[in-house]
């Protein structure tokens, strides 16, 4: 065992029976490597890595590799997703220096911690000659190798700036859903070709174009392109949801699709793509009624509490695509396995149902579902699927990655509170707030947040700025549905410390707060990858909270960082979807809905759903209870003035001032805290909503 064997990182753990020497990422190792005079070998990766397992079979567990490896170099080893900064870093030395990114990642770097060889997956033999022409080149030409990093560092450092530009406009996102319908496969979904990634943010963002005001451009023509958005996001989410990268039998999406169909997934299963889009989902069935959208994100749903919350009550980071050393082995099925499973009649049925063709070697193939069965078919469908989940029940599991990461569990918190109350399934409401509570008492260390925990313990690596924003933007959410304000001052408190750790002074944020460790570069980036960005997350995240408390400072901070979103949306629109769905929300008002009235009153549930159930972009929704059974603005009262004695949860200002309405739980819908007349009947509250829009 080496010195992994005390990691907390699962990933790490992986690489603690290696004959390689490797050191955790620290001090420690900067320091052995000044002594020796050699350089860092980092490598870094993370557990559901299906070529990082590749890479350490052929090279990591090999002594003969190993051997050259410790001789020559001291070797680092990070999980990148505990140390997501420096893992930015070090990909963008790789992708600039060779045209190209990925995982496992391998770099070359100075005693201090300078870039001057990257690449990503080596086979042995090649990643072999590497290392000896490595460390010839620092033995014989010292100067050229430390000149080469100093270059890279230099030149990084001049590209550290983030484009901005002013607030968007409604012209702005219209120009963005067509730059979308340019890459957009209108045959298969999805934009591009192979591989296909999930595009949830992207997709997020065309549902609220759809949904959006009209406001003043004009009329037909932003009517089209509605449509057009809606469209190419139905067409999407109903193609990965019938492909093979949605598991057909027990939920949830693989990582990504190999081809250009979603036929065939690269199979490990990520808890930030299944929040992602377990909330896209439900947001899909919201806008549009698509019974697909309901089914898909109440499976998802499922699948994130049976297969991915830990004893804690948190969420796992990922499932590992491999099983038995084989990828995908634990997903695929052969003709003769569906037979013998099910009967030969069943078992012919589910063959062409699930289109069973053979698709990879051996005679596999992963589900598909391209057409619901006939509905006088569903118990005979629902018992198949029954029978074959049990059956790979008894197959060897992929591992899973049971590491708690805040900002993920802030995805999953608020995916799983809308979610829940949505469908009307408190179970995953109560699964989120028991999310909550785990980030809010493990990961808290006085007002700092810490990126990740493990059975029941927390790390030791500072948060990240997606870390604040995520989990800011699950836990107004939550509020919003729950009522309960210790959300909403967690998530105060962790805006406050966006902005006053992570600013870069001029309307954008690092992605590192200020007193964090130093690299060779503080990281910055605005643009979406897997997950939004942290600088978009801060800003839907300020952005709500300034509609909740009207709150200046946050709603100029949130615009100015949405400024990126000016100069991304006409070429990369793609890599700013959660930025767009932001500056869709700030354009629309967004809308404030105040829903005042006991807790467990039929009456005050109803409004609730109501506006629970509006899909306009960004509506944010404060709840609370009356002050007292005397506050009651009166049913003629003026909606802009100080009404009553105010609600019970003042402390939340969008509710302050407003009260029952003759008694009866009311709602009040608002623009910039400036409401128009109370409403006490959810028929009531739907016209409102129905003008706004």
């Amino acid at each position: 065992m080496n010195r992994l064997k005390d990691a907390t990182s699962p990933y790490l753990l992986q690489h603690a029976d290696n004959p390689v020497d490797w050191f955790e990422w620290g001090e420690e190792a900067f320091a052995e490597a000044a002594r020796r005079n050699v350089p860092l070998l980092i490598s870094v990766g993370y557990s559901a890595c299906h070529w990082c397992h590749v890479m350490a079979h052929e090279s990591f567990e090999d002594r003969a590799t190993a051997t050259l490896m410790n001789e020559r170099f001291v070797n680092v080893k990070v999980d990148r997703e505990e140390r997501p900064d420096v893992d930015a870093v070090y990909m963008a030395a790789t992708q600039a220096m060779t045209g190209q990114g990925g995982w496992p990642m391998t770099v070359f770097a100075t005693p201090e911690g300078h870039p001057f060889y990257t690449g990503t997956y080596f086979p042995r033999q090649q990643f072999q000659r590497l290392l000896t022409g490595v460390s010839s080149a620092w033995t014989e030409e010292r100067e050229a190798v430390l000149e080469q990093g100093s270059k890279i560092v230099e030149a990084l450092n001049e590209r550290s700036a983030l484009p901005s530009g002013p607030l968007p406009t409604p012209d702005t996102l219209t120009r963005a859903v067509h730059s979308l319908a340019e890459s957009f496969d209108p045959v298969r979904g999805g934009f591009g070709g192979a591989p296909k990634f999930p595009p949830s943010m992207a997709l997020e963002f065309l549902l609220r174009y759809g949904a959006a005001p009209a406001g003043n451009t004009r009329g037909e023509e932003r009517r089209a392109t509605a449509e057009a958005a809606t469209s190419m996001a139905g067409r999407t989410l109903e193609a990965m949801a019938r492909g093979g990268i949605y598991d057909q039998l027990g939920g949830g999406f693989a990582r990504y699709s190999v081809d250009a169909e979603w036929v065939v997934p690269h199979f490990e299963k990520m808890l930030y793509d299944n929040a992602l889009l377990l909330r896209v989902y439900a947001h899909w069935w919201r806008s549009t009624g698509s019974t697909l959208g309901r089914r898909v994100a109440l499976e998802t749903a499922d699948w994130l509490l049976a297969e991915m919350r830990t004893p804690e009550g948190g969420f796992a980071s990922a499932l590992d695509a491999d099983s038995e050393g084989v990828e995908g082995k634990f997903y695929a099925w052969t003709r003769e396995e569906l037979r013998e499973v099910l009967g030969e009649e069943d078992g012919l049925w589910a063959i062409e149902l699930f289109e069973v063709i053979g698709t990879f070697e051996h005679g596999t193939s992963v589900l598909q579902l391209l057409a619901d069965p006939d509905p006088g078919e569903a118990e005979r469908f629902a018992r198949v699927r029954a029978a074959l989940l049990a059956a790979r029940a008894r197959r060897v599991r992929p591992g899973r990655d049971d590491k708690v990461v805040a900002a993920w569990n802030g995805l999953a918190v608020a995916a799983l509170a809308e979610t829940g109350a949505l469908f009307e399934r408190p179970d995953l409401v109560e699964a989120a707030r028991e999310a909550a509570v785990l980030v809010d008492e493990l990961h808290m260390d006085g007002d700092r947040l810490l990126r990740t925990s493990r059975d029941g313990r927390p790390g030791t690596n500072a948060g990240v700025l997606e870390d604040y924003g995520d989990l800011a933007e699950g836990l107004l959410a939550l509020y919003g549905v729950t009522g309960e304000v210790r959300w909403f001052r967690r998530a105060e408190a962790l805006l406050d410390t966006v902005l006053e750790r992570f600013s870069d002074g001029s309307g954008g944020f690092y992605d590192t707060a200020d007193d964090a460790e130093r690299l060779f570069q503080r990281p910055r980036d605005a643009t979406d990858n897997a997950t939004p960005s942290g600088q978009f997350a801060a800003a839907g995240a300020l952005l709500s909270y300034a509609a909740l408390t009207g709150a200046a400072r946050h709603r100029e901070a949130a615009e100015a960082a949405l400024g990126t979103v000016t100069v991304l949306a006409d070429k990369h629109a793609r890599f700013a979807g959660w930025g767009l769905a932001a500056a869709q929300a700030a354009l629309s008002g967004p809308i404030e809905v105040a829903i005042v009235g006991p807790a467990g009153d039929p009456a005050t549930a109803a409004l609730h759903r109501a506006a629970l159930l509006s899909p306009l972009p960004g509506l944010v929704l404060a709840l609370g209870e009356p002050a007292s059974a005397g506050s009651d603005t009166g049913a003629g009262a003026d909606a802009d003035a100080d009404a009553g004695s105010g609600s019970g949860s003042e402390e939340v200002p969008l509710l302050a001032g407003r009260g029952l309405v003759g008694g009866e739980p009311a709602a009040y819908v608002c623009r910039g805290f400036t409401c128009r007349m109370p409403v006490t009947t959810p028929a009531a509250l739907r016209a409102e909503l129905a003008g706004e829009a």
